[in-house]
């Protein structure tokens, strides 16, 4: 057997650190703004005015018909 020589040697500490990690809430809060936009857009409507004229033809004394053209038609008042 082995005798003590002398005093022992003391080495110093290690140390071991284990992290544990909890979770903690924080609100982040995302304000939104919502537009609602309407666009104008210019689109042509047309509108047709309409007029009536009465327009009066004189053709003249027809020589080949003369008053027999005139005399076949009915007349109603």
């Amino acid at each position: 057997m082995y005798g003590c020589v002398g005093k022992p040697i003391c080495c110093p500490p290690q140390c071991c650190v284990r992290d544990y990690y909890t979770t903690r809430m924080i609100p982040v809060i995302h304000p939104i703004v919502n537009i609602n936009r309407q666009n104008i857009i210019d689109v042509p409507q047309h509108f047709y005015q309409t007029t009536t004229r009465n327009v009066v033809v004189d053709r003249g004394f027809q020589a080949n018909q003369g008053f027999q053209g005139f005399a076949n038609r009915r007349l109603f008042f």
